[in-house]
């Protein structure tokens, strides 16, 4: 288990966005990109002396064009009248999960990741209050649930896979939680977020 507040994820997330680095999991450089956002909701909540985080996650409802019934952050496309890419996250994470932007603390955000649906997608890290409340859109989402944040960043539940995409082979991250099966580029971006906080956090000791 692992020592967290927000004060070490804002470093966390200040060593992440001093990277030049860009993950293009389809090799398509800047071409044609469609701007798009994520939020990284995390749930803060007090145990004891601690602090104990939950992951939130939605899955896709099953009737979508693209990624039907996967897991995925709350999030989409980029509005030409969206300010910049965190208010795209926010009024994203409000229209699907009914949860405003006055109940989330921005604390930074991850290098963006291009997807083979031809989207630069920039995650932004969010803390939510404990007592939120729930709103799901159902022509978006079917179910949202949370996930310990510490199961995620425990690396020997990172599982490398494989599989033939368009004649070529491609590696990608899964994330078995219960009857949730994470994979694809939302758990791609949990897993280098694991590795970024695994950089700068010492576990807690007994």
């Amino acid at each position: 288990m692992l020592e967290l507040n927000q004060n070490i994820l804002r470093q966390v997330l200040e060593s992440a966005d001093s990277l030049s680095q860009t993950h293009d999991v389809a090799g398509q450089g800047d071409i044609d990109l469609k701007p798009a956002a994520v939020l990284i909701p995390l749930v803060e909540r007090q145990v004891g002396q601690q602090l104990d985080y939950q992951l939130l996650l939605t899955r896709r409802a099953k009737h979508l064009k693209h990624h039907a019934g996967q897991i995925s952050f709350p999030g989409g496309r980029k509005e030409k009248s969206d300010t910049n890419l965190e208010y795209t996250a926010l009024r994203e994470t409000f229209e699907e999960i009914g949860i405003s932007s006055s109940q989330i603390r921005i604390l930074g955000k991850l290098q963006p990741h291009h997807t083979i649906t031809r989207y630069s997608m920039t995650p932004y890290v969010g803390i939510i209050k404990n007592q939120y409340t729930l709103k799901i859109d159902p022509s978006e989402v079917d179910e949202a649930f949370e996930v310990p944040f510490n199961f995620i960043l425990n690396p020997d539940n990172h599982k490398l896979e494989s599989a033939d995409f368009q004649g070529q082979k491609r590696f990608y991250y899964t994330i078995q939680y219960q009857n949730y099966n994470i994979w694809g580029a939302t758990a791609r971006v949990l897993v280098e977020f694991s590795k970024l906080v695994h950089q700068h956090v010492r576990p807690l000791t007994s």
